[in-house]
């Protein structure tokens, strides 16, 4: 069952003039685990990255409904890619009661992420109906 979905649109250029007129900006939105990939990246890559993590974290906070701040922070999301390069929300604030689906595209100009929230469980009743 769906609980929220959030969708995010940021702009590349925004993301980058934030991130070089405050290198602290990427501290503030990244996990320390998110930062140790963000540091090994090129310049360019680094800011689709940084760009493409801000914009999941506010999608994953308005499928929420809470929007970032107020029941989650920057801090509370953490987003790694998997085996196979996808994106994954490895730590969320409700990871016991709800799954994520997450996607991050972005072109030369912005980033676009999407957020589908499920509550956990829901899947697994609706398979045992079509038995």
């Amino acid at each position: 069952m769906i609980y929220g979905q959030g969708i995010d649109i940021a702009s590349l250029k925004r993301i980058k003039a934030a991130y070089q007129k405050n290198p602290k900006f990427a501290a503030k939105v990244l996990t320390e685990g998110e930062l140790a990939v963000f540091e090994t990246l090129s310049p360019k890559r680094q800011v689709e990255f940084l760009a493409g993590r801000f914009s999941a974290k506010e999608a994953y906070s308005k499928a929420v409904g809470s929007g970032i701040g107020s029941q989650v922070g920057f801090s509370d999301l953490e987003i790694l890619n998997n085996k196979q390069g996808r994106p994954v929300i490895v730590k969320h604030p409700l990871q016991n009661k709800l799954r994520v689906h997450l996607s991050i595209t972005h072109d030369n100009e912005v980033v676009v992420t999407s957020v589908i929230l499920e509550k956990l469980g829901g899947f697994e009743r609706l398979k045992s109906y079509f038995k």
